[in-house]
């Protein structure tokens, strides 16, 4: 019995060191990883999606992707998700029952695009409405992570952060494949009805939150505090600053939606195949994370954003040999060529987009978690959104349509170049790393806010999008 026991707990050991990066395994981290565990499984229907706007609904590219940049808008007001979890308990708790009401308005948006969905509008509808679901998970979890990661040590500072990560991103590697192959085999509507079994599971490990019951029904004072401490928050310098910076980084056109087009009708892609690439991508992402963790997790905010910018750059310019046609010239497949393409542009990506969670994280003061936090996401989301209305913009403009890609290679020379316009504001990043070290710039550094505990600065990340 002792063997056994002793085995057990070296099995333990083994799960929270190498595997949970130090965080005690609890029922209550169980539920959060399961939250962005789900949030990455969702991920089956994505290819679902595209395949249903560009066949089902007959969108063009530009269309596509001005659509998608609507159903984004869920995300751009996180912190009227976050401010109403904070100052609004639901029978007393301001965690667990949004989760249980997220789950089920995820199910039902999944279920109606399976089964009364015939229009673009009403796709639309449908899809905000999932994304709404998963927009107001993302803020509870986000401020459960936030909170605890205070408790953490200055050399576990993003541990939790980047566990939670790897769970969506492990979510989306076990369903990358299999969005593609079963593609093949089901319609679209029947992986939108597989689908919306998943958000179920985020109303049953909901229960599993540890969360103390609040006296009062509304917080009014603490409504009142809250808005106080945001308006601390974001009228310093050294906060709007670095907000500013991201709004930047990530609103120049994306061509997604056109590459899709080009993949699927061009070089005749199939959705199997595309299963693939995303499987690949997946892998990409966990690479991604390991390597930063590993790597990076102390490299100053300006380097890693001035070298991950301009490596993006140039190595998306390599779309253009496909674009053209170039690399069957030089004997490369589409489909390799496209595999190795996505796996570095992708590992690439992840490094560069780590920093921006943990920053955000690191600017949040206690007491207003969700509502900041999301705040400071909400930006990175809405420009998001910017990014495909200015994709669609330039589609739009330059012709290219579901059969139509001669000016798609200047299309990918646009957007990579435009990737490099906010570098000259680099200045407006602190100077400090990830983990906290080096940077004595004064102006640009990250100061606690007047009720900021100790630990801010073990604050990295909260995984969101």
């Amino acid at each position: 019995m002792l063997v056994s026991q002793s085995g057990i707990d070296r099995i333990k050991d083994t799960l929270k060191e190498k595997v949970l990066f130090g965080n005690e395994p609890t029922p209550e981290l169980f539920a959060i990883l399961l939250v962005y565990f789900v949030q990455g499984i969702l991920g089956l229907a994505r290819l679902a999606v595209s395949f249903f706007l560009k066949d089902d609904l007959g969108l063009s590219p530009a269309e596509t992707s001005a659509l998608l940049g609507i159903v984004a808008l869920p995300w751009t007001i996180k912190p009227l998700f976050g401010f109403i979890s904070d100052g609004l308990p639901i029978f007393g708790y301001r965690r667990r029952p949004y989760l249980i009401l997220s789950g089920f308005l995820g199910a039902f948006s999944w279920l109606t695009l399976a089964t009364v969905v015939t229009r673009p509008w009403q796709a639309i509808a449908a899809i905000s409405l999932g994304s709404l679901s998963v927009a107001v998970s993302d803020v509870i979890v986000d401020s459960l992570v936030v909170e605890r990661a205070r408790k953490e040590s200055q050399s576990d500072a993003g541990s939790l952060q980047s566990v939670s990560w790897g769970a969506s991103a492990l979510g989306g590697l076990i369903t990358a494949y299999l969005s593609g192959s079963l593609l093949e085999i089901f319609s679209t509507r029947t992986m939108f009805s597989i689908t919306a079994t998943f958000p179920l599971i985020v109303s049953c490990v909901a229960w599993l939150i540890a969360e103390e019951p609040t006296r009062d029904r509304i917080h009014f004072d603490s409504v009142k505090t809250q808005v106080g401490q945001l308006k601390n928050a974001v009228t310093q310098k050294a906060i709007w600053l670095p907000t500013a910076f991201l709004f930047l980084w990530q609103a120049t056109p994306t061509a997604d939606a056109a590459f899709f087009y080009f993949t699927t009708n061009e070089l005749n892609f199939q959705p199997e195949f595309l299963g693939r690439v995303r499987l690949v991508t997946s892998i990409a992402s966990l690479v991604g994370i390991w390597l930063f963790q590993r790597f990076f997790k102390s490299v100053p905010f300006r380097t890693i954003f001035a070298w991950s910018t301009v490596l993006s750059a140039v190595l998306g310019m390599t779309a253009l040999l496909l674009v053209t046609h170039a690399n069957r010239a030089i004997g490369i497949d589409d489909r390799w060529f496209s595999l190795g393409d996505s796996l570095v542009l992708t590992v690439m990506g992840q490094i560069a987009f780590m920093p921006v969670l943990v920053l955000a994280a690191r600017l949040c003061p206690s007491g207003v978690e969700a509502t900041l936090f999301a705040l400071l996401m909400s930006v990175s989301n809405i420009a998001g959104m910017v990014s495909y209305e200015f994709g669609a913009m330039l589609m739009h403009w330059m012709n290219i349509t579901e059969s139509n890609f001669d000016n798609l290679w200047l299309l990918v020379i646009i957007t990579n170049l435009s990737t490099l316009l906010p570098l000259p504001f680099l200045n407006w990043l602190p100077s400090s790393s990830a983990s906290g070290d080096g940077g004595d710039d004064a102006e640009t550094s990250l100061p606690p806010s007047e009720e900021a505990v100790p630990e801010l600065d073990a604050i990295e990340e909260g995984v969101g999008a």
